[in-house]
């Protein structure tokens, strides 16, 4: 008979456990205490979730879905959905904790919940625990090293010193390894797609050139954007504000991936080959475009694209509008739009150089030549100052001084000039007249915080020596004898709080008053359209409210004939923005003319 030595010993092993301490527990009446890290339920900061998806998409036992939830309002850069978990699948991994771009999602110490509903496994952090869940967090991203990239490939550009010396384009670009190593930080949320006016295909984009397809993410970005590469270089990047990844790190470079990618493309012959656009056959219809500006080409773009007769009628020698004459070539150099512009012609577009509505053909004969006319001549006249002495030589409008420029010619502005104003263009007339060899100074009535230029364009101004003096209110322009200017006399302001809440107002400090002397003074504070070749019987019919054609959906006026886009019918004044206008503007007139709901 064979001996069981493990027989003798199980049951003084079992007297031995009967000595230690049960790890079981008669719950409720005992608690235990959990590990400071343990993985219970999920929790979610409601208000710091911007509904990017994230998590879900990690997930890889399809334990998360995102939804709506009823009452809870959302803004700009948030998707509006949340996550809702299904803790019957759910293996408490963490990932979706780790990803998470706000680290609004988190796991509590809250590990036990008993309930008769079957159906109660389905749960919203948040929502379902939202008195104790905050109190109780355990896993938290924050507290470990995070599985996304935060840090932006920073973009290389020329040194502030070094490129006062010419108008050479300051941005260098990205590399293709600097750009596949950016691209592949985009989470793929779509957030930003949402906050683009033109609601440019950006995570499909960013994600063929992080997968090194770049001729198919050109084709991607002209599916709705002909003017990519501009965009690319000039644009106000509201995608970029609402990127998910910019809640704990810097955003995604979506416009230095857009400018590489387009800028790659050389000419417009090669745009038209990687494009191979499929171009409808004429349909019988015609339609007049006044002004070439980013609204005009695009809506003649898309319009050649589907058979129709597009024409531009352009003032000027070349085409792009504000983008052209407005926007300094050392931010977009003018064979990059030309490139575009040509592009644009060879699959149909019409421009007719040189001819103002108005003087050189008039409103009527337009009309007259065709079914349908789009006005997008932006605002290209200028506020004055509004200040003694601004008659004098000497004192000239930015917009004026930038389009002369960009037009080849000389201005002459001496060696010591003040820019009046806070915006971009006060930024770029002070930007080019560094470059023109002068010392200069921007005065602005508020604070620099408040200034309404892109951030960007303010450090740069500053990197190339501008001195910004904020706070700063000009009061009169001095001449001399032979009536040139000399000097600029200005006030300092402090700032009231507004009772109202709004920002705060500049005021006046009585006695602190300050004189500069100048050569110029150049003018930055806004901008009107100038509608003087439309028909009084016209302008009567259509309605105009702060200086700005009023437009129903897809751009149309009170008259169904006449669309308006860009400047005169929208207040972000940026090329995106007219952009879309234009995209806007073709399913309009593919609906009065074709019968067609686009």
């Amino acid at each position: 008979m064979a001996f069981d030595i493990k027989g003798i010993l199980t049951p003084f092993a079992a007297l031995n456990q009967a000595t230690k301490p049960p790890h079981t527990i008669r719950y409720p009446k005992e608690k235990k205490e959990t590990a400071k890290r343990y993985r219970g339920f999920h929790y979610n900061d409601l208000e710091e979730c911007i509904g990017c998806g994230t998590c879900s998409t990690i997930c890889q036992n399809g334990a998360i879905d995102m939804i709506h939830i009823e009452g809870h309002e959302t803004t700009n850069g948030d998707s509006g959905l949340r996550p809702r978990v299904d803790n019957g699948r759910c293996c408490w991994c963490a990932l979706c904790v780790d990803v998470c771009p706000t680290g609004s999602l988190n796991l509590t110490t809250d590990y036990i919940y008993v309930t008769d509903d079957p159906d109660s496994f389905l749960w919203i952090p948040g929502v379902d625990n939202a008195k104790e869940g905050n109190e109780k967090l355990s896993w938290q991203s924050a507290e470990g090293l995070p599985l996304l990239e935060y840090d932006r490939v920073p973009m290389k550009e020329l040194e502030g010193k070094e490129r006062i010396k010419s108008f050479a384009e300051v941005v260098l670009g990205y590399t293709e390894e600097e750009a596949r190593k950016e691209a592949d930080r985009c989470i793929a949320c779509g957030i930003c797609t949402d906050i683009c006016p033109v609601h440019m295909h950006i995570p499909e984009y960013i994600n063929a050139i992080s997968r090194g397809e770049d001729e198919e993410a050109v084709r991607i970005i002209y599916d709705n954007n002909p003017l990519g590469e501009t965009c690319g270089k000039v644009c106000t990047r509201r995608c970029e504000t609402t990127c998910a990844i910019s809640h704990r790190g810097e955003p995604i470079a979506i416009r230095w991936l857009k400018e590489y990618v387009t800028a790659k493309v050389e000419n417009a012959e090669l745009i038209r080959e990687i494009l191979n656009p499929e171009i409808a056959p004429p349909n019988g219809h015609s339609v007049g475009i006044i002004g070439a500006g980013p609204s005009g080409l695009t809506a003649a773009y898309y319009l050649a694209l589907k058979g129709f007769d597009v024409t531009i009628y352009e003032a000027k020698e070349h085409a792009g509008g504000m983008i052209m004459y407005g926007i300094p070539k050392y931010r977009l150099p003018l064979d990059s739009i030309d490139k575009q512009v040509e592009y644009m012609k060879s699959i149909g577009v019409k421009i007719q150089y040189n001819t103002k509505v108005g003087t050189d053909i008039s409103f009527n004969e337009l009309k007259e030549k065709h079914e349908a006319i789009m006005i997008g001549i932006g605002f290209e006249i200028p506020y004055s100052i509004g200040v003694t002495g601004e008659e004098a030589e000497g004192s000239i409008q930015a917009v004026n001084f930038l389009r002369e420029i960009n037009s080849g010619r000389h201005v002459e502005i001496g060696d010591k000039v003040v820019v009046i104003g806070g915006g971009n263009v006060a930024i770029d007339a002070a930007r080019v007249s560094k470059r023109l060899g002068a010392e200069v100074t921007i005065l602005y009535r508020r604070r620099v915080k408040d200034m309404p230029a892109d951030w960007e364009e303010i450090e740069g101004a500053e990197h190339e020596g501008v001195i910004i003096h904020p706070q700063a209110i000009p009061l009169e322009i001095i001449s001399d004898e032979d009536g040139k200017v000399k000097a600029i006399k200005y006030a300092n302001a402090e700032m009231i709080p507004d009772e109202k809440g709004g920002r705060p107002r500049p005021k006046i400090i009585e006695g602190d008053e300050h004189i500069i002397e100048v050569t110029s003074v150049i003018g930055a504070i806004g901008q009107e359209a100038d509608y003087s070749f439309i028909p009084e019987d016209i302008k009567e019919r259509i309605e105009i409210s702060r200086g700005r054609i009023v437009v129903k959906e897809n751009q149309s006026t009170n008259l169904p004939w006449l669309f308006a886009c860009g400047d005169i019918a929208n207040r972000q004044a940026d090329a995106i923005s007219a952009i879309a206008d234009g995209y806007r503007a073709v399913k309009g007139i593919e609906k009065l003319l074709l019968n067609k709901e686009a």
